[in-house]
């Protein structure tokens, strides 16, 4: 019995080298063109650093408490952790005992994390 092997050759990747460079030169292009049609005026109030509409005050360099962060990262985790909750919703019925099991697993893992967070009192603002 003969078996064949794929042999890929260089001009296989010649289409996806061509959408690259026509990637590219797109980028470079709309990058040269609106350097070139847009305006050239600049101010002092133009070239001022400006944050949602508001004027910069201070040091961007103000430490902040790292109890921010922590929130951010923990919403961040949590979302995570819900997207991997709805596929097993949606297929609760297929996945059976074993799969309700394993759910329960996640979830007390989840929970065991939370109940840490609370503990340490990382979302206890003063």
């Amino acid at each position: 019995m003969e078996t064949t092997v794929n042999q890929y050759l260089p001009s296989d990747y010649l289409p996806i080298l061509i959408q690259f460079a026509a990637a590219i030169g797109f980028v470079i292009f709309a990058l040269v063109a609106t350097h070139m049609l847009g305006p050239k005026r600049s101010s002092a109030v133009k070239d001022a650093a400006w944050e949602s509409g508001i004027e910069s005050v201070g040091d961007a360099r103000t430490p902040i408490s790292y109890k921010y962060f922590m929130t951010a990262i923990l919403f961040v985790l949590f979302d995570v952790e819900i997207i991997f909750m709805y596929p097993w919703a949606v297929n609760f019925r297929e996945f059976g005992v074993e799969g309700f099991l394993q759910m329960l697993l996640f979830l007390g893992l989840l929970m065991s994390g939370f109940f840490y967070v609370l503990k340490k009192g990382i979302l206890k603002w003063e």
